[in-house]
């Protein structure tokens, strides 16, 4: 087990490595015209030049990437080229905010795929048409439209919850969760009907197997064999799938922070990117990587401690 984790933990490290280099100099290539958009674009030549130098974009790249690498380990990820503001605390204040709906939508799915896909795969009938039919249907919807139609109902007509805004969770914990729960549930419409497929086809399969056969002629209940031993034995497919919607729940964070017009990464990504303040933007990245590898880590070692043979793979 321990060769498996350090195999795991090598390949995050080198893939956020890998992320970091490609980023870096992808952005910096063409940070020079960061320097006129700071200025202003009637600024002369010469104030262009001092603030690229003052900036330190005049140094060659492979320069300022080691001096940025050299920051970054200890924490230091630069300022703002447009606030001032250090990267760190930026991040600081966005990462809760998309870390709590983000955690909350997988959380959500994960219960509510578990629940469903054992129904849909223990009463083949109308429910198992239902859930199907709701799957498809939570798919294909864009999760921007779950957004705008929860903020609209709930929000906006039946108030039962704040259509936008975020309260801190050490301000009030009940405003933090009545601010985060119409995004989870926008958010967790999508991945839920991912993987409640998943579950849905894994258990029917260890359904049919001999063994579950042998446990229920043994007097075992159908809810003791289905949650003690079908459900364990199906979870690893349905575990990579989780782990792949974390990546795009935290993508479409994005555009439901926006609708709900929460402070979190996403706000902090797009007012970067429109502005190129490259220090910011380099420091999203590597947080939502190293958050990716973190989750995907922890995936897979649920996966080997479900499945002995995913340790010897």
């Amino acid at each position: 087990m321990i060769t498996f984790i350090l195999r795991r933990v090598a390949a995050g490290v080198v893939t956020v490595l890998t992320l970091c280099v490609l980023a870096f100099f992808l952005l910096y290539l063409s940070a020079e015209s960061t320097a006129r958009n700071i200025v202003g674009q009637t600024a002369s030549a010469e104030i262009v030049a001092r603030k690229a130098s003052e900036l330190g974009l005049d140094r060659p790249l492979l320069a300022q990437f080691t001096d940025w690498v050299s920051s970054a380990v200890t924490g230091d990820l630069g300022r703002s080229w447009f606030t001032g503001e250090t990267v760190a605390q930026t991040l600081a204040a966005r990462v809760p905010v998309t870390l709590s709906i983000t955690v909350g939508a997988i959380l959500l799915s994960a219960i509510l795929s578990i629940v469903l896909g054992a129904l849909a795969a223990g009463r083949r009938g109308w429910v198992d048409h239902t859930v199907q039919v709701a799957s498809v249907v939570g798919a294909a919807v864009p999760g921007f439209l779950f957004a705008l139609a929860l903020a609209t109902v709930f929000g906006l007509v039946l108030r039962w919850f704040p259509a936008t805004g975020y309260v801190p969770v050490t301000s009030s914990v009940s405003g933090w969760l009545s601010t985060i729960t119409l995004p989870i549930i926008a958010l967790a419409i999508g991945a839920t009907a991912a993987v409640v497929q998943q579950v849905r086809g894994g258990m029917i399969d260890v359904l049919r197997m001999d063994y579950v056969r042998t446990l229920r002629s043994r007097g075992l209940g159908k809810r003791r064999v289905v949650y003690g031993h079908v459900l364990r034995n199906a979870a690893g497919p349905a575990l990579g799938v989780l782990g792949l919607q974390f990546i795009v729940v935290f993508g479409g964070a994005v555009v439901v922070e926006q609708v709900f017009s929460l402070p979190g990464l996403g706000q902090a990504a797009i007012a970067a990117t429109s502005q190129g303040d490259i220090p910011v933007v380099m420091g999203v990245i590597i947080v939502t990587a190293v958050l990716v590898v973190l989750v995907n880590l922890a995936i897979d070692l649920l996966q080997g401690w479900l499945n002995p043979k995913v340790r010897l793979s």
